[in-house]
């Protein structure tokens, strides 16, 4: 089954949102290098394949103080303070109502995190033994970035230098209502157009179309 929406969502700012529970936890990149670096215009390592969040695998990044260059970045964001990487199971998400004022996130830059898919689970009984699968992206497969948030930590005993992030969470709109229908939550997805003002710390209007294909 496949829906099209063309969704044009508000200003994202904490004014006009409001408290739920957030969940993005599965993902896919599965462009070249060629083409990752060619459509973000910048240099680097890229990943492919399909990612578990709690697997806690390295997503393809760009990060606000390095625009140009591509980084591997660990899903599940370490704050640079933390003692240990065990608080990774807390962060693979960022809410967009919190994020200014949870400690694991008030100080992290922020970031694109390079895909061309998501998945979700829509509920098909009220409580969710019954579930559909979906693949959600742009049609036609092609890449776009999920607003994350980064930090860079320091283990305690290797000293190795480990940058990590999460990808930001909104209220579902349009047909993403429909599909996760348990959480009612969303990636936010940036429009090419609003990718460098996430980065530059601006407001943003994420206008995309979703594409989504059960499976």
């Amino acid at each position: 089954m496949l829906f099209f929406v063309f969704e044009e969502l508000p200003i994202l700012s904490s004014e006009n949102l409001h408290n739920c529970t957030f969940m993005c936890f599965h993902a896919q990149q599965t462009h070249s290098e060629a083409l990752v670096q060619e459509r973000f215009r910048a240099k680097g390592p890229v990943t492919k394949g399909t990612y578990n969040g709690f697997a806690h695998p390295e997503l393809t990044g760009l990060c606000a103080s390095t625009p140009h260059q591509l980084s591997l970045l660990r899903w599940g964001l370490i704050p640079h303070w933390a003692k240990e990487d065990s608080i990774q199971q807390y962060t693979l998400n960022a809410r967009w109502e919190s994020m200014t004022d949870k400690p694991s996130f008030r100080q992290a830059e922020r970031c694109l995190l390079i895909a061309d898919g998501f998945f979700e689970w829509q509920w098909l009984d009220t409580n969710g033994r019954k579930k559909k699968k979906y693949l959600i992206g742009k049609p036609g497969g092609s890449l776009f970035a999920f607003a994350g948030l980064c930090d860079q930590w320091a283990n305690p005993d290797t000293g190795e230098l480990i940058r990590t992030a999460a990808i930001v969470t909104t209220q579902a709109k349009g047909i993403m209502r429909e599909i996760h229908n348990s959480k009612m939550r969303m990636p936010v997805v940036l429009s090419e157009s609003e990718e460098s003002d996430w980065l530059a710390g601006s407001s943003v209007r994420p206008e995309i179309a979703f594409e989504a294909i059960s499976i």
